[in-house]
């Protein structure tokens, strides 16, 4: 028997792919040990566990993260009210890193000569696997197959990969796969590829999985409310339950939203790598919790620290989770500034969630950025309207400079 080209920990879904890159590696004489994330998808995980040991990986690993993966991420992301291309909430991006450093302890642990994925090379998803496994272990080696033209031109379609799966007696489910393909996590599931390649093809009703499609929603609105302390969601209630634990708040707030058919996206975003790509998403929590905090941000931020935290901390903090860069000194710049931008971010906001909508009804803090009598038109509340005159002077200098002479507009 040849010896080990080294020991290889692949991150494996248990699909077609990452079953065959698996079978792969072992053919080109690694020694393959498998690693799962539990980020909150849909997944069998005792079955995918049998799948890869059966493939032949010498051990299977499976990570809780699902904890890790609100505090340390959604939660950041919701604060900062992150968000790419204004459309895109980064389901996908999010989960990267924490999945990347729960794969890289077992690598170290485990001793681990290489780190493996099943990302295509046209994809976002390596370039943020990647940049992570080094910001985490500089000396790492990577794998990746779809880059390796050795592996592209062998497996150039499905039906080779088919093929080899029947070969090597790769169990695979050939019912009607549909035709797209999709990541899962807690936050959201998106879908790409396949008849979805075709930006005018209108998503089939059947494809999505999480949302129950708004006119199909209950013809009865549903009323919540969300309680946030700096910035953050610390209690969900809806009728006569409350949540407050952060891994049972976004739970609680995704039932809630699939429930009602919010949270569904179809768009034509631009790749870090350059090339535009269509994408459909579902991200029913987050929906919510970004429109609740938006709005508790309109009562009780400071107007120069929104719009700062706006232009700078949302902007670069998105793209820094949309380009994989988020074991980097840039991300720990942006990110510390945020706990000083929602320090006054307390209050509670309701809620109706009816048919894909989120409408705000009503919302209160003891914060007091907001004075009702200096805001009401009923009184003047200690605000001197002669005041505004000078205010007025001042701000028209400069346009009337700038008026024509001659205008009469």
């Amino acid at each position: 028997m040849s010896e080990s080209k080294g020991r290889v920990l692949l991150a494996y879904s248990g699909g077609l792919d990452t079953s065959c890159i698996l079978a792969w590696l072992i053919e080109e004489g690694y020694e393959v040990y498998a690693f799962m994330a539990d980020v909150g998808q849909e997944e069998d995980f005792e079955a995918a566990r049998v799948k890869a040991l059966k493939v032949g990986a010498k051990k299977f690993f499976l990570e809780d993260l699902k904890r890790e993966f609100v505090t340390e991420l959604i939660y950041p992301a919701v604060q900062a009210n992150c968000i790419y291309e204004n459309v895109y909430l980064l389901g996908t991006s999010l989960a990267r890193p924490v999945i990347a450093r729960g794969m890289m302890a077992i690598a170290d642990r485990e001793g681990c000569d290489f780190v493996s994925h099943g990302c295509t090379g046209k994809g976002n998803d390596q370039v943020r696997f990647e940049l992570a496994f080094y910001g985490l272990k500089p000396d790492i080696k990577v794998i990746a197959p779809w880059r390796i033209p050795a592996f592209y031109h062998r497996f150039a379609g499905r039906q080779a990969l088919l093929a080899f799966a029947a070969e090597k007696n790769i169990p695979v489910q050939q019912t009607a796969a549909k035709p797209w393909s999709t990541d899962e996590n807690l936050f959201h599931i998106s879908y790409e590829a396949g008849i979805l390649e075709d930006p005018n093809i209108t998503p089939p009703t059947d494809m999505w999985k999480l949302t129950t499609a708004p006119e199909d929603a209950p013809n009865t609105p549903e009323r919540i409310s969300i309680e946030f302390k700096a910035g953050l969601p610390v209690k969900v209630t809806a009728g006569d339950k409350t949540y407050t634990d952060p891994v049972d708040v976004f739970l609680a707030l995704n039932a809630l939203a699939r429930k009602h058919g919010i949270g569904r996206i179809d768009i034509v975003e631009n790749r870090f790598i350059g090339v535009k790509s269509r994408g459909c998403y579902e991200s029913p929590a987050a929906t919510i919790l970004r429109v609740a905090h938006m709005d508790i941000e309109g009562l009780t931020l400071d107007r120069n620290v929104r719009a700062l935290r706006d232009q700078f901390v949302t902007v670069e903090l998105s793209k820094i989770l949309y380009n994989g860069h988020w074991f980097t000194p840039e991300r720990e710049f942006v990110v510390s500034a945020i706990p000083a931008s929602q320090r006054t971010v307390n209050g509670v906001v309701r809620l109706k969630l009816y048919k894909g909508n989120v409408v705000v009804e009503g919302r209160f803090s003891d914060e007091g950025l907001y004075d009702a009598k200096e805001s009401s038109m009923d009184e003047l509340g200690g605000f001197e309207p002669t005041d505004t005159t000078g205010f007025i002077q001042i701000e028209s200098i400069r346009i009337k400079k700038w008026a024509p002479s001659d205008s009469c507009m």
